[in-house]
């Protein structure tokens, strides 16, 4: 992934850095203590999606609606939208390849944020194999 240099900083937000390559964007945000979070934008010429991480909020997964509308004159602006699942390990697995130029803090961070949604969804799944698929039992009485 290649830096682009001279981001522009919003007044009143957090610094920020910009990473990409053709699968890849990834902002990070930073305050004076380090790492605010981030933001893994991937799969853009396909099904672009989002997945945000921030020291405040956790972890979130979005779709990008690209704006895009053949009955508009004008392209609107791109707007995060639900997307279901987040498939950490196939991300996770183009990450670590493409991530091998950033710099070390983060890519750590991310690839640590990967691991846990990889095990959280783990854990999610292997809470759906045990419930009831009509749900919890009534006991009779």
């Amino acid at each position: 992934m290649t830096e682009i240099p001279n981001v522009q900083q919003i007044r009143g937000e957090d610094r920020r850095r910009w990473f990409f390559d053709n699968y890849f964007d990834l902002i990070v945000w930073y305050r004076a203590e380090g790492i605010s979070g981030f933001q893994l934008c991937y799969d853009r010429d396909g099904a672009p999606r989002a997945w945000t991480w921030t020291e405040d909020s956790g972890c979130s997964h979005h779709g990008i609606d690209d704006g895009d509308d053949p009955l508009l004159v004008y392209k609107a602006t791109p707007i995060l939208v639900a997307d279901g699942a987040f498939d950490a390990v196939s991300v996770k697995r183009r990450f670590v390849v493409a991530a091998a130029s950033i710099p070390a803090e983060i890519r750590h961070l991310v690839l640590m944020q990967l691991d846990q949604e990889e095990q959280r969804n783990a854990n999610n799944t292997s809470e759906d194999i045990r419930r009831p698929a009509d749900g919890p039992s009534k006991s009779s009485s």
